[in-house]
């Protein structure tokens, strides 16, 4: 496959707990990288296709294990930028059952953070590549994170390549004075193909579902309440071709339901239904998702519905995988879509 996928935003080290430990219990953390961006092009790279990772690091160490850990999946790092201070960081507490995953970020004055406009040679970096993919954790960091990603996407559009985002909102990081709903607009305005979970729509645009709390599912979550949240975000983004909502039915810590849906405007999409009784990694599902999706329009061009499968299936194989990287394969994750869930010993 010769498409070639860049993708822009943080990478941070991510400082995880053993097992199911507290934070206050434990007396070691493990050690690993991940972030949205970088999640979905080591899943693209994964599958054979041509993945570039564009960020800002700092010069020291840890740094270089980072890249490392990159180009040793494959993703490409030479327009990685070099400069800053230091690299973000993220705590992760696993929980079980009733008790909820915590997540506490260390990621203020970040090197991405403090990136600048006109930094970038977008026009270069896009040069050789059909597909650019941003999420909005980007311009949530920092004002002039914002901007770099606006320039981005105005550059990706002239180039003509097809650009994706997941709205990704996080409460947490928008801090410096101005909120999603006034800055993500104009960035997904520039869209072609738009992601998003339960809330995001409703959170970021005030877009919501019919008749049906997000916060309490029970595991049920029917494609058909968010059709509406599909409708109402063609008519704020026009220019958008497709749009995608990942649906979680959370009943516990370890136990989640999972599925998707697809609108191209005329028609929705709904894939099967997974239940998945025994999660061992959810942080990187929605990017694991992405990546899939990504592969799935570019392979099964002409094939919504099975674009749509595959990266169900293919964030479905995630949640079995610790840390933030999805290493399931193409092979396999095709193997899940013809009905194999057996798990057994492959020899």
């Amino acid at each position: 496959m010769n498409h070639k996928v860049v993708t822009f935003g943080e990478i941070m080290l991510r400082l995880a707990t053993p097992g199911h430990e507290r934070f206050c219990q434990a007396r070691t953390l493990a050690a690993s990288f991940g972030g949205g961006e970088a999640n979905v092009a080591v899943s693209l790279a994964n599958y054979g296709v041509p993945a570039e990772f564009v960020s800002r690091l700092p010069e020291n160490d840890i740094a270089e294990a980072c890249l490392m850990e990159l180009r040793r999946y494959g993703v490409g790092t030479t327009r990685v930028l070099r400069g800053g201070e230091r690299l973000g960081i993220y705590f992760l507490e696993t929980g079980a059952v009733a008790r909820a995953s915590k997540v506490v970020y260390d990621r203020a004055h970040s090197a991405i953070a403090e990136i600048q406009p006109g930094t970038v040679d977008w026009t270069s970096v896009f040069a050789d590549a059909t597909w650019f993919h941003w999420t909005g954790i980007t311009p949530a960091l920092s004002r002039s994170a914002a901007d770099v990603c606006l320039e981005a996407l105005r550059a990706a559009r002239a180039a003509g390549l097809t650009v994706s985002c997941d709205l990704n909102y996080r409460k947490n990081l928008w801090r410096y004075g101005q909120k999603a709903s006034e800055v993500m607009p104009a960035l997904v305005r520039e869209c072609d193909v738009i992601l998003g979970n339960e809330e995001d729509a409703e959170m970021i645009f005030g877009i919501k579902p019919e008749g049906f709390d997000v916060t309490a599912t029970g595991g049920e979550v029917p494609a058909s309440a968010f059709e509406p949240v599909c409708r109402g975000l063609f008519e704020r983004f026009p220019a958008a071709r497709k749009i995608i909502i990942t649906l979680r039915g959370s009943i516990n810590a370890n136990h989640n339901t999972w599925g998707g849906l697809l609108h191209d405007g005329q028609r929705m999409y709904a894939s099967r239904r997974y239940d998945i009784t025994h999660i061992v990694d959810r942080v990187g599902g929605g990017d694991a998702f992405m990546g899939g999706l990504i592969y799935g329009l570019m392979t099964y061009a002409g094939d919504d519905q099975k674009a749509l499968d595959f990266a169900v299936a293919a964030s479905c194989l995630k949640h079995t995988i610790p840390g933030d990287f999805n290493l399931a394969t193409a092979a396999e994750v095709e193997k899940l879509l013809k009905g194999d869930a057996s798990g057994r010993v492959s020899r």
